[in-house]
C-alpha cells in the first residue's frame, strides 16, 4: 500500500496536478492513435518485455544521477537528468510540484520506481496540446524516453474506456473481458485484484499516476526473471485438471498474488 504524508496546503497543489493530469489524458486521445490497436489485453502483454527492457536502461540513468548513492533522487540531481534528457520545458515551480506527488512515501528522496512516475509525467505534461506542436516534440524528445512512455500512455488510453482521463471499475472489468476474446477473459476476483491494485487510494477512480506504478509491477520491473518464473508456478497451481484451458500470455497476468 503506498501513502502520502502531506500537509493541506501540499495537498491543494497535488489535487490541480491531478486535474492537470486527467485534462491531459483527454486530450491525448487525440494524439496517440495506438491505443486503438490495442483489442485485447493478451496484446497490452505482449509488449511487456520490450517495455521491461526500456525501464531497465532508465535505471541506468537513474543510478549515474544518485551521484551519493543512497538510492534516491534528490531535487538538484533531477534538474541535472531533466537537463541531460531535454526535459526541463516545465517550470521548475511545476517540477517540484510533480517530485513532491511523486514521493508517495514521504521519504523527502524520489526512489527508482518514483523516479520513473516522475519521468513520466514530466515527459506527458510537457507536451502540447496541439497535433502540430506535439509530432514537432517528439521530434525533440529523447527516443529512451519516447519509446518507453508513450506505449505506456497508449495502454492507459485502451483501458479508459469511456475516455474521461481516469479508470474506473467498469472500464478496467470492460477492457479484461472483452467479448470477442472469451479465450482472454479473466475471473471476476482476478478483474477485482487488478483494480484494487491501481485503486491504492481506494477512491473508485484510478488516475494515470496511480496506473503507472501498478503497470510497473504488471511488467515485472525487478527482478523480472524471477517474476516470470513465479508467475508460471502460480499458473502451474491454479490450473483446474477437470476443464481444458487454453494457456495464453494472459495466464502469466492474472493470477491472484
Amino acid at each position: 500500500m503506498l501513502c502520502c504524508c502531506v500537509n493541506s496546503g501540499s495537498n491543494k497543489k497535488f489535487a490541480e496536478l491531478d486535474a492537470k493530469l486527467e485534462r491531459k489524458m483527454v486530450e491525448s486521445r487525440r494524439y496517440y492513435p495506438g491505443h486503438r490497436s490495442l483489442k485485447s489485453i493478451d496484446s497490452v502483454i505482449m509488449k511487456f518485455p520490450k517495455l521491461r527492457e526500456g525501464l531497465r536502461n532508465i535505471r541506468s540513468v537513474f543510478e549515474s544521477y544518485d551521484k551519493d548513492g543512497n538510492g534516491t533522487i534528490d531535487m538538484e540531481e533531477l534538474k541535472k537528468c531533466l537537463e541531460e534528457l531535454k526535459l526541463m520545458s516545465l517550470s521548475e515551480e511545476e517540477v517540484k510540484g510533480l517530485y513532491g506527488w511523486c514521493d508517495v512515501d514521504g521519504s523527502k528522496g524520489i526512489q527508482f520506481n518514483e523516479f520513473i512516475v516522475l519521468l513520466c509525467l514530466i515527459y506527458l505534461l510537457a507536451k502540447p496540446s496541439s497535433k502540430s506542436s506535439v509530432e514537432e516534440s517528439r521530434e525533440r524528445d529523447p527516443k529512451l524516453v519516447e519509446s518507453i512512455f508513450d506505449p505506456i500512455v497508449e495502454v492507459f488510453l485502451f483501458l479508459d474506456k469511456d475516455g474521461k482521463g481516469k479508470l474506473n471499475k467498469a472500464d478496467v472489468t470492460k477492457s479484461l473481458n472483452n467479448e470477442d476474446y472469451p479465450l482472454e477473459r479473466s475471473p471476476k476476483h482476478v478483474t477485482n485484484l487488478r483494480f484494487e491494485e491501481m485503486d491504492w487510494g481506494r477512491k473508485g477512480k484510478v488516475g494515470f499516476r496511480e496506473f503507472l506504478f501498478a503497470f510497473m509491477s504488471w511488467v515485472g520491473l525487478d527482478d523480472a526473471d524471477d517474476y516470470i518464473s513465479g508467475l508460471i508456478a502460480k499458473v502451474t497451481q491454479n490450473l483446474n485438471s477437470n476443464r481444458k484451458l487454453t494457456f495464453s500470455f494472459d495466464s502469466f497476468f492474472f493470477l491472484s498474488f
